[in-house]
């Protein structure tokens, strides 16, 4: 792996930095975007004092700006992209695992067009715009971030843990997540690049909240197993640690 270069949004805290420290120790490259270039150097400070190499870069995933950055970026500095983790991501509708502040009917509109735009938009605009250096990878490797809470197979099932966890603007971005991963994953299987959607678990971060269930060294083996998958690994899935997942 130690040709690999690899590209994570929203990669300076929480699962984006243990996925640049878990990838750095198998030899990738990981080049962090961070909204804040300071906070992203802090990211790749801490990382070096473990003996691991990064890079960051200023990236907001809603800046159109800096998508053609990241694109400038990666094809002047190396000329391809090999793995593009799409792990940026907000959530407006309260902690995860609370009471919700919101039913379906009361789900403020506005929250939902700024879920949508963060977390699908913004991620199919960045994933153009940067899929030529992917396709100029020997084995390009796109990781779609998801959750669990996207399955409509397990949303629709009361007999589901998850079927009281319900966030109308953040399942619902995430479904169309799912949905892109399978459409271009169809669109490159004539190629050597692999998509998938990745459920990283219920994880102790800013955004997951303090009732998580698991760490982010957990929570981010995830997206570094999909990140690593071998040519013979699946694409077009939805996985949590190697387990499928139903859509």
């Amino acid at each position: 792996m130690s040709d690999t270069i690899a590209f994570i949004t929203g990669g300076n805290r929480g699962i984006g930095l243990e996925t640049a420290r878990q990838l750095a120790k198998l030899g990738v490259l990981p080049v962090i975007g961070s909204r804040n270039l300071k906070s992203g150097g802090d990211a790749v400070a801490a990382l070096a004092s473990e003996g691991l190499t990064a890079e960051a870069i200023e990236f907001d995933v809603l800046s159109a700006a800096h998508h053609q950055d990241a694109f400038d970026y990666f094809s002047n500095r190396f000329g391809r992209l090999d793995v593009l983790i799409n792990n940026a991501g907000i959530h407006r509708e309260g902690t995860p695992g609370g009471e919700p502040p919101y039913t379906a009917s009361t789900t403020p509109l506005d929250i939902i067009r700024e879920t949508m735009e963060a977390n699908f938009f913004s991620t199919v605009a960045i994933t153009d715009k940067l899929l030529p250096l992917v396709r100029k990878s020997a084995a390009g490797r796109i990781v779609n971030l998801s959750t669990i809470l996207a399955s409509l197979t397990l949303m629709a099932d009361p007999s589901s843990p998850i079927y009281s966890m319900k966030s109308l603007a953040y399942d619902t971005s995430k479904v169309a997540i799912n949905s892109y991963t399978i459409q271009l994953a169809r669109e490159l299987s004539g190629t050597p690049i692999k998509v998938n959607s990745a459920h990283p678990g219920w994880v102790q971060t800013e955004m997951g909240g303090p009732n998580a269930m698991i760490d982010v060294v957990e929570g981010a083996k995830t997206s570094v197993q999909l990140a690593t998958l071998g040519s013979d690994g699946a694409t077009g899935g939805f996985f949590h640690l190697g387990q499928p997942l139903p859509w």
